[in-house]
């Protein structure tokens, strides 16, 4: 028999480490399992969120939104700067550092909340009197633990193309696309969702000629429908992307230094392109192929997806999954939230998630964000509802920041006047749509929005402004 433990987690991304925490506080004897390394080849917690996604891509994103402001934006501002240049090397070790320092930040954190680290690939091998048999292989060896519970967040892959895989040179998944050592000429991204408009954005504020192939006849087809009408006029005209919509691609080849794209478009009309990079951004897959689920019996839906009730707990008694491998959106603080109404759960206590106040971020120029239903959604529904709306450009905050584009829209029910979505476009739609979340956790209303004292000048005011446009009041539009 080897170590034992209350609570066995596979896998530290933000839904595993955090579970993880959780269940520590909650007096329970856990172990937190990961495999990830880094390019050095060292552990390195926090999974991909941490290590290729969400963090190194904002850290990106602010370096490539400096550069353009530079080079670009202030001399609106009476700013004028004479020989600018770039550092592609010194910008990403400063990506690297900010990645380490978070990465080691949860090595502390596990330390001070006596949760135990184990590096290795982690998965079933039995059930017993003990609980559950994880065999944890690493660099060290083989190791076979039990748990009494199992909490599965081993998170998602990239998707790849058929017959084109990977080689993070010429055809790039999210990691080839945030570690590039210098700006490709022609770069191409195949897939217009969130990775996709995010590395693409990144890319060519830095000076690449890009272009996106959406294989799809609508652009943002999740966001609202005149979210994504404004998102695409900004991201095809003042960003400067080019972006085909309905482009299925039909072949993918390599020389030594290109990469060439043959794709047809909706009317059947075949296309050639050629990059000096290309990234494959057409979405992610679970990460379960590596758990040996059938040792335990552990069930799988059609895609790969572990099966969870509404609460993640599985077919198999005290096993858990939460985060990319279930159900719902694959986001970051999604799978946080899981992880701690799972440790809470096995605590004995009642975890609980709000699926339908999940906020949903994409950090492009103007950001987008929303939570809730969008219109459309509402009128297949056959929900009778509200709109109110107000642009940015009617905004003083906006004006002085010089960030004009985009509006920010509340739907709120005609009959009862409570919120049912709210969708942002515009600077800082990130931090905005806090404000919509608490206000939707709480039931409020458009009108309680519009009766709450709002900062002057600020762009928390737009919000304000939306909701007194519900009842088709608004100041200053």
């Amino acid at each position: 028999m080897g170590k034992q433990f209350d609570v066995a987690v596979i896998g530290a991304g933000p839904g595993g480490y955090v579970a993880a925490i959780r269940a520590s506080q909650l007096g329970l004897n856990v172990v937190c399992i990961d495999e990830w390394k880094n390019a050095a080849g060292k552990p390195a917690l926090g999974g991909t969120c941490l290590n290729v996604g969400c963090i190194p891509s904002k850290a990106l994103l602010e370096s490539s939104e400096n550069y353009e402001r530079l080079t670009h934006k202030f001399e609106d501002h009476g700013i004028s700067v004479k020989g600018v240049s770039l550092d592609v090397a010194k910008m990403q070790a400063r990506k690297e550092k900010i990645v380490d320092t978070f990465t080691m930040g949860i090595t502390l954190l596990f330390k001070k909340n006596k949760v135990a680290s184990m590096h290795g690939h982690g998965r079933f091998v039995g059930h017993g009197e003990a609980g559950y048999q994880i065999e944890v292989a690493g660099d060290a060896g083989t190791e076979v633990i039990d748990a009494r519970n199992v909490i599965i967040a081993t998170g998602s892959v990239p998707r790849a193309l058929p017959g084109v895989p990977f080689d993070n040179d010429l055809i790039c998944d999210n990691i080839g696309a945030l570690s590039f050592d210098k700006v490709p000429k022609r770069l191409g991204v195949i897939g217009g969702g969130v990775i996709g408009l995010e590395m693409g954005s990144v890319w060519r504020r830095l000076g690449s000629d890009v272009t996106i192939l959406e294989a799809l006849p609508a652009f943002l087809a999740a966001a609202d429908e005149q979210i994504a009408k404004e998102a695409y006029r900004a991201f095809s005209g003042p960003v400067g992307l080019k972006i085909y919509l309905s482009a299925k691609v039909t072949s993918v080849t390599t020389t030594k230094t290109l990469v060439k794209v043959e794709y047809e478009d909706r009317e059947g009309k075949r296309h050639r392109a050629e990059f000096d990079r290309l990234v494959v951004a057409i979405g992610r897959i679970p990460n379960t192929g590596g758990l040996n689920c059938e040792a335990v019996g552990l069930e799988l839906d059609e895609r790969g997806y572990v099966k969870v009730d509404d609460r993640c707990h599985t077919n198999l008694p005290n096993v858990f999954a939460i985060g990319d491998v279930v159900r719902g959106p694959m986001l970051a603080h999604k799978s946080s939230e899981e992880g701690v109404a799972v440790a809470e759960t096995i605590a004995g206590q009642v975890g609980h998630v709000s699926f339908d106040t999940i906020p949903w971020v994409i950090y492009t120029t103007p950001e987008i964000a929303w939570v809730g239903k969008t219109e459309q959604e509402l009128k297949a529904q056959g929900i009778e509802y509200k709109a109110g709306q107000f642009p940015f450009i009617a905004s003083g905050r906006a004006r002085a920041l010089g960030e004009t584009a985009g509006f920010v829209k509340m739907l709120a029910d005609a009959r009862t006047d409570r919120i049912l979505g709210v969708h942002i476009i515009g600077p800082f739609a990130s931090e905005l749509i806090s404000e919509a979340v608490v206000a939707m956790e709480f039931s409020a209303t458009s009108e309680d929005i519009a009766r709450i004292v709002h900062a002057h000048p600020s762009l928390s005011e737009a919000m304000h402004e939306a909701a007194l446009g519900v009842a088709g009041r608004p100041l200053n539009i």
